[in-house]
């Protein structure tokens, strides 16, 4: 196999170039909470999405990717539990549900993608709008910010957001501190790639 090939080949575990790979440096959390992830199409090739870390770096993670979801398909990635999954969502966005669960979610479910996909992805899954909101109000700015533009200083990464609502659920302040930390090494792989490609050769 010549080096460009090599270069080309996919991880079958995180699904990027092998020079590029994430493995080796994820670190692996255990939740309480299970998490899902509903990953719009556009996000699945994106080199620089977090949604693959954070399946890589949680023990409870599911991903299942589309825009619009039979309801049926959606129910059973819920396990047929409404009441006990919350949906990580401002809170003033569309909802026929409550603000917040009436007792801590055992599932988060969690839309990837930019913010006016995500947006679509609510409107066009009715079920998800009828689920309780776990709102943020984050402390800081976002970490990815070198990778991805936000509209907003306070708007977190896919990985921030989760490990943050996370935490809050399970009352574990620092267990997602070593997932926010391959983010942070994550980030510097990245601009170090996107810069030397850069470069004149």
């Amino acid at each position: 196999m010549s080096d460009a090939s090599a270069r080309r080949a996919l991880c079958g575990r995180c699904g990027l170039p092998g020079r590029t790979c994430v493995c080796a440096f994820v670190a692996r959390v255990h939740n309480e909470v299970e998490v899902l992830v509903l990953q719009h199409p556009d996000e699945v090739d994106q080199a620089k999405g977090t949604a693959r870390l954070l399946r890589l770096g949680l023990a409870r993670c599911r991903v299942a990717v589309g825009e619009a979801f039979d309801a049926c398909a959606l129910l059973a990635l819920l396990d047929g539990d409404v009441a006990g999954s919350a949906l990580l969502y401002p809170a003033d966005a569309p909802r026929t549900g409550p603000t917040l669960p009436a007792a801590s979610p055992r599932r988060l479910v969690v839309l990837d993608g930019t913010w006016r996909k995500s947006r679509r992805m609510l409107y066009a899954n009715p079920l998800l709008q009828t689920l309780p909101r776990w709102s943020l109000a984050p402390a800081g700015p976002s970490r990815y910010r070198a990778l991805r533009k936000a509209a907003l200083a306070s708007q977190l990464s896919t990985l921030e957001a989760a490990c943050a609502a996370l935490a809050e659920i399970e009352g574990a302040t620092t267990r997602y501190e070593p997932l926010l930390a391959t983010l942070d090494r994550f980030v510097a792989e990245r601009v170090r790639f996107v810069q030397a490609r850069a470069r004149p050769q």
